[in-house]
């Protein structure tokens, strides 16, 4: 193996094996990643366009049996803290998402052992009936993985049935690594990795797009992160002729801060900001069937970002009005909506508003701007 010929194969949109990954992620200079990644970024997204979007990561409870060692965000049944998130709430929440310019909440939650398909459908039917132009990117692999197991029924009939209530897309929230041997020390409660891909690749039947997502930097090798992205590429093969499948690709570094997997597994956040880069080409390079991949600024900050629109990034992500997992384990950078713009023109490129399919949409000119540029949400 030699890394020019692996990158121009990689330039021919050819789909790379895990040891060839692992060997260019090794070998290759950052600057011949960077120029490749950024080559398959123009195939796929042939503009001087970097996208973003205005959306609210809110949460049904937090409440979860899954035990995930990095999570600093859930509590038991029965925790003091615990709660489920009511209607009212709900309508505050979305209502102020619309006057900031957002028409997409982003609705994830806990293993909750009393929430079953039931709570689901009613919940997203009422959000509906309420809000019609609402846009529902809700749950994710492992949460339909534990709502099939309390039903007893199939992937396919929850998806479905969620579909019909109102569900709108599939965030590809629990990847973290695709492999057991990763999930059995660090996510343990959750489906495994063969089951979070049988999921999505049932969502693509039915023609629910989804995203993908990678949390690297703890416990894994770098074969397990090239593992990763072929296992997401192979079911991306499958999708139907038509359906978009998975629209986009996140990967992110592990946040460490008080978090259980670094207490007791010492595992710490040894990201670099070069590395993540690196991460960001391989992504373009290993996933050539993904058309977007998304820069994560909410845990490595404005400048590294700035630099991954160079590497293969197109997609500069959400200003998230509301973010509480991630946050909660130490991402502390904020952006608002002028400061998200500013980032992308000041990287040499025109920054435009997107939805969750990624098409374009004109900033909604009732946008509550000074409450966007708020002091508390800083620009790193």
């Amino acid at each position: 193996m030699d890394t020019k010929t692996l990158l121009q194969r990689a330039l021919n949109l050819e789909h790379l094996s895990i040891e060839e990954g692992v060997f260019l992620f090794e070998n290759a200079k950052t600057s011949e990643l960077m120029y490749v990644g950024h080559r398959l970024r123009m195939t796929h997204r042939p503009d001087n366009v970097v996208s973003w979007i205005i959306d609210r990561n809110s949460n049904t409870t937090n409440v979860c049996i899954a035990n995930c060692k990095f999570c600093n965000f859930y509590r038991r049944p029965g925790h003091e803290e615990s709660y489920i998130t009511d209607i009212e709430t709900y309508k505050k929440k979305i209502e102020e998402t619309f006057e900031y310019g957002g028409e997409q909440l982003l609705l994830q939650g806990g293993h909750h052992p009393d929430l079953g398909l039931q709570y689901y459908c009613d919940l997203f039917r009422e959000l509906k009936s309420l809000y019609p132009n609402l846009k529902l990117h809700a749950l994710g692999p492992p949460e339909i993985a534990h709502i099939t197991k309390l039903e007893g029924t199939s992937h396919l009939e929850v998806l479905t049935a969620l579909k019909e209530a109102g569900l709108d897309s599939l965030p590809g929230a629990g990847a973290e690594i695709l492999n057991d041997r990763v999930r059995r020390l660090i996510s343990k409660g959750k489906c495994g990795g063969d089951e979070w891909l049988e999921i999505m690749r049932v969502a693509h039947s039915i023609d629910l797009t989804t995203s993908a997502t990678m949390m690297f930097g703890h416990i894994e090798t770098n074969y397990e992160r090239m593992e990763h992205l072929v296992r997401l590429r192979e079911i991306q093969d499958l999708k139907p002729e038509g359906a978009k499948g998975f629209i986009a690709f996140i990967p992110w570094p592990f946040m460490d801060e008080d978090t259980i997997l670094k207490k007791i597994k010492r595992a710490r956040n040894t990201c670099t900001g070069d590395e993540y880069i690196r991460m960001i080409a391989m992504s373009r390079i290993m996933l050539p069937n993904v058309k977007n991949i998304q820069a994560s600024w909410l845990t490595v900050g404005k400048k590294i970002a700035q630099t991954c629109l160079h590497a293969g990034a197109n997609d500069f992500g959400s200003i998230m009005i509301e973010e509480n997992v991630v946050s909660a384990a130490g991402a502390a950078f904020r952006f608002t909506a002028n400061g998200i713009q500013e980032a992308i023109r000041e990287s040499g490129y025109e920054p435009r508003l997107r939805n969750q399919q990624y098409e374009y949409r004109e900033i909604p000119s009732h946008m509550k701007q000074q409450s966007l540029d708020h002091e508390t949400m800083i620009v790193d």
